[in-house]
C-alpha cells in the first residue's frame, strides 16, 4: 500500500538522505520542490508577503543548520517541513503581538503628577536595578545570555541566533519568556 504522498515521498526520502550527508545540491532540490507550498502556508498565517518571505528563509535556514532533527521513521518529510513552517510563522506572529502589547503599555503610562525628591528617585532606581540583577540570576543560562545580547549588545534576534548557533524561534522564545518572568518578578516586588 502506498502512502498518500506516493512517489513524491520516496523522492523526498532520497533527497533527505543525501541532504543529511550535507549534499548542497540535495538541499537546493528540496528547496525548489517545496518552497512554494511552504510559502503558501506561511503567507496564510502571517498575511504579509515580506514577512512570509523572511519566515520561509528562516525555515530553510533552520532546516540546513538542524538537518538531523528530521527522522524519517516518524513520517514523511513534507508534513514535518510544513509543521516546522507553521510553528515558525506562529512564533513570528506571537513576537509581533508581544511587541504591539509593549508599545501599547508604554503609551498607557501616565507621567507622575508629583515628582519625588532626587535622593528618593535615586534610591528607587538603585533598588530597581538590584531587583533586576537578582531576577536575571533566576533565568536559565540561555535566556540570560540571549537577553543580555539583545539589550546590552544591541543585537537583533537573528544575530543572537547566529551567535549562539540556535534556531531563531528558540532564541525568540528565550527572550520573550525571560522578559515575561522579569516583568512578573518586578510586578510582584512593587
Amino acid at each position: 500500500m502506498t502512502s498518500k504522498y506516493g512517489d513524491d515521498a520516496s523522492a523526498d526520502a532520497k533527497l533527505v538522505d543525501r541532504f543529511l550527508r550535507r549534499d548542497v545540491s540535495a538541499f537546493e532540490e528540496l528547496y525548489d520542490r517545496h518552497c512554494r507550498i511552504v510559502y503558501a502556508l506561511v503567507m496564510r498565517i502571517v498575511q504579509q508577503a515580506p514577512t512570509a518571505e523572511e519566515v520561509v528563509q528562516d525555515v530553510f535556514l533552520h532546516l540546513w543548520r538542524n538537518a538531523g532533527q528530521y527522522q524519517s521513521a516518524r513520517g514523511p518529510f513534507v508534513p514535518w517541513l510544513l509543521t516546522l513552517a507553521r510553528n515558525r510563522a506562529l512564533d513570528h506572529l506571537r513576537l509581533k503581538s508581544e511587541r504591539q502589547r509593549r508599545r501599547e503599555d508604554q503609551t498607557e503610562d501616565m507621567p507622575a503628577i508629583a515628582q519625588a525628591p532626587e535622593y528618593e528617585k535615586a534610591l528607587d532606581e538603585k533598588r530597581r536595578a538590584e531587583r533586576v540583577r537578582s531576577l536575571m540570576g533566576t533565568l536559565s543560562a540561555p535566556q540570560k545570555k540571549a537577553i543580555e545580547m539583545a539589550y546590552f549588545e544591541g543585537l537583533s534576534h537573528s544575530e543572537i541566533a547566529n551567535a549562539l548557533q540556535e534556531p531563531l524561534g528558540t532564541v525568540k522564545s528565550w527572550i520573550r519568556n525571560g522578559l515575561l518572568r522579569l516583568k512578573e518578578g518586578l510586578r510582584t516586588a512593587s
